[in-house]
């Protein structure tokens, strides 16, 4: 099999695979605190990465390395990890990938630039928000309570800590290979998470977690990380962008199908078109961004000659 048709794969592994962890998430959340399995999944995750790298001959890396790792883990790894599980606690994991596949255009909001503004752009972005609204529609009964109003929020701002610290901390660079840099981003994110959950209370004790929550757990840390990370390096080291992020279209269907035949969460006309619509939006603003790069690179360069 050529590199390509392994890249397809991986991407296909993605696709499905890391829409079905928030299915998982919501179902692992009802004995463990959300907070207190993203602390358990990103140590397990990360330490079993760093384990692997160095059986294949990795160094401990130096101490900067080591300290924007540990910063990126902290402020992109934790806090959006960590709040995203949080928020299945009091949302449906379908609702929670809906809300969470928003990422691109938060991400455009934080890279706004007269440079790249377009109008396709601007439509995605309303498309985007506007499929979101309709989608609420349909649980303006919901909105009422205060449960469900917070798991909202923890998704949203989920959403909003990794784009901006995307954003703003994109000049870090790293010698190390990237699958080992997210195997110590996971690890230090953990310890982190742990320490949080510690001083707040959200610690369990995990010897007394039931068999089916560590299912959970182990699904979540071996496929839902491990996995699924690594096909996702490996698609967009040999794909170009755009086929390597056809993921993020694919993610939130196979969450909303999967949550309304495991967990038997709400689906229905308005749900359907209001995440087809959020879908369009995103792949708007995705490729808006492209053809704007595009053109300010030909613009300076044609200023070059």
């Amino acid at each position: 099999m050529s590199s390509e048709k392994r890249a397809f794969a991986a991407v296909a592994i993605v696709s499905f695979f890391w829409g079905t962890t928030y299915i998982v998430s919501r179902f692992t959340v009802e004995n463990i605190p959300g907070l207190y399995l993203a602390a358990v999944r990103n140590l397990m995750a990360g330490t079993f990465i760093i384990a692997f790298s160095f059986l294949r001959g990795k160094k401990l890396p130096d101490f900067k390395s080591l300290r924007n790792a540990a910063l990126l883990g902290i402020i992109m790894i934790a806090m959006s990890s960590g709040l995203s599980h949080w928020s299945v606690q009091y949302i449906s994991g379908s609702l929670a990938a809906i809300i969470g596949a928003t990422i691109p255009l938060w991400l455009a909001i934080f890279s706004f630039s007269k440079k790249i503004l377009s109008g396709q752009l601007v439509t995605g972005l309303l498309l985007g928000f506007a499929g979101i609204a309709i989608i609420f529609y349909d649980h303006l009964a919901e909105l009422f309570m205060t449960d469900f109003r917070f798991g909202v929020f923890l998704a949203a701002f989920s959403c909003i800590t990794w784009s901006a610290s995307s954003v703003y901390t994109s000049r870090i660079k790293f010698k190390m290979g990237l699958l080992y840099t997210v195997g110590w981003q996971m690890f230090f994110a953990g310890i982190f998470l742990f320490i949080v959950c510690r001083f707040a209370g959200f610690a369990v004790p995990l010897a007394a977690l039931p068999a089916e929550t560590w299912y959970g757990i182990f699904y979540l840390t071996a496929i839902g990380s491990v996995v699924t990370y690594s096909c996702y390096i490996y698609a967009i080291q040999n794909l170009p962008p755009a086929r390597a992020g056809v993921y993020a279209y694919i993610n939130p269907m196979v969450a909303v199908i999967l949550g309304y035949l495991w967990l038997d969460e709400k689906f229905n006309a308005v749900i359907a078109t209001g995440t087809l619509v959020t879908i369009l939006g995103i792949y708007l603003v995705n490729s808006g961004f492209r053809k704007s790069k595009r053109l300010h690179t030909e613009i300076n360069r044609m200023k070059e000659v």
